[in-house]
C-alpha cells in the first residue's frame, strides 16, 4: 500500500490530502497526462485516474489515456471537452508555477503543512503529521 494511503488510513480524521500538478518538462506527455486527471475530476473520478497514469507513466500515449477513460466509465463527451478547457491547462500552470516558487524540482515532492517531507517512510511521514498536529491551537 502506497505512503500516502497508509497515512490517511491512520489519521481518517486529521488529515487531508491535497494535490498539485507539477508536470516534469522532460516527460512529453505530463501535461496532458495532468489534463486528463482533471478531466476525470470533473466526473469525481480524479484519484483513480491519477492512480492508473502513475502506474503507466512510462508508456502513456492518446490510446493509453482513452483506455483509462472507458476503464472507468468517464463520458467522453464532457472528458474531451474538460481536456480542452483553457482553465484546466491554466490551471496546471498555475500549479507548477507554485511547486517552482516553493522549490519543487521532481515529482513526488510532498508537504506537510507548508514543511517539505524529507523522511517519506510511512514513519516519517506519520512523525511529521503528529508534529504538524501538536502545533495546531487547541480546541475551546
Amino acid at each position: 500500500m502506497p505512503v500516502l494511503e497508509q497515512v490517511f488510513e491512520q489519521n481518517p480524521e486529521k488529515v487531508k490530502i491535497v494535490f498539485k500538478n507539477f508536470p516534469i518538462r522532460g516527460h512529453g506527455f505530463a501535461i496532458k497526462a495532468a489534463k486528463a486527471a482533471l478531466a476525470a475530476h470533473s466526473q469525481g473520478k480524479f484519484w483513480e485516474f491519477h492512480d492508473l497514469l502513475f502506474k503507466s507513466y512510462h508508456a502513456l500515449n492518446d490510446g493509453k489515456i482513452e483506455e483509462i477513460r472507458a476503464k472507468l466509465g468517464l463520458d467522453a463527451i464532457q472528458f474531451q471537452a474538460r481536456m480542452n478547457d483553457p482553465q484546466v491547462l491554466a490551471q496546471i500552470y498555475a500549479e507548477a508555477n507554485l511547486g517552482r516558487k516553493l522549490g519543487v524540482r521532481g515529482t513526488p515532492t510532498v508537504f506537510v503543512n507548508g514543511r517539505r517531507l524529507k523522511n517519506k517512510s510511512p514513519i516519517g511521514f506519520q512523525a511529521a503529521v503528529d508534529e504538524a498536529l501538536r502545533e495546531l491551537p487547541a480546541k475551546k
